[in-house]
């Protein structure tokens, strides 16, 4: 395999170098981009469970400013409960974080979890069926907007 493709880990062991999120850059107001990635969620089964303000947290608790970013935790029951019944720790990589940003330029982005990037750290065979199929509805929803 080519260097680009690949990347070495200790002991030489190389392994293919997987993107851990895919993402899109729209031309549209931060507040906008929120509304129509939940909206967006929502028509692939998804809700949105938890929604964090990254710029709110880090200036009330570090006083810090920092660029709109917004942290959503999206949820499909129906996935959620089949790889719960699959390996009880998955909850610990529950639910999929789905974010929007805005870049300097005012550009806004968002960015979903690959799920199948991060189910290869489980060593449970039974989770990849149900990542590929939450990656396609996240790739869907996010391709889109």
């Amino acid at each position: 395999m080519s260097p680009d493709v690949c990347k070495k880990f200790p002991a030489g062991r190389e392994e293919l170098a997987v993107s851990y999120y895919f993402s899109k850059h729209l031309n549209t107001s931060f507040d906008e981009a929120v509304d129509k990635v939940t909206a967006a969620l929502k028509k692939e089964g998804f809700g949105v469970l938890t929604e964090i303000d990254v710029q709110k947290a880090l200036r009330e608790k570090i006083g810090v400013e920092f660029r709109k970013y917004r942290i959503l935790g999206a949820c499909n029951p129906h996935y959620a409960y089949k790889a719960l019944q699959a390996e009880d720790k998955i909850g610990t990589m529950l639910p999929c974080s789905v974010i929007v940003q805005e870049h300097a330029a005012g550009d806004v982005e968002v960015a979903a979890i690959d799920p199948v990037a991060s189910m290869q750290a489980v060593e449970n065979p039974s989770l990849m069926p149900l990542a590929f199929e939450v990656q396609g509805k996240l790739k869907r929803a996010v391709e889109s907007l």
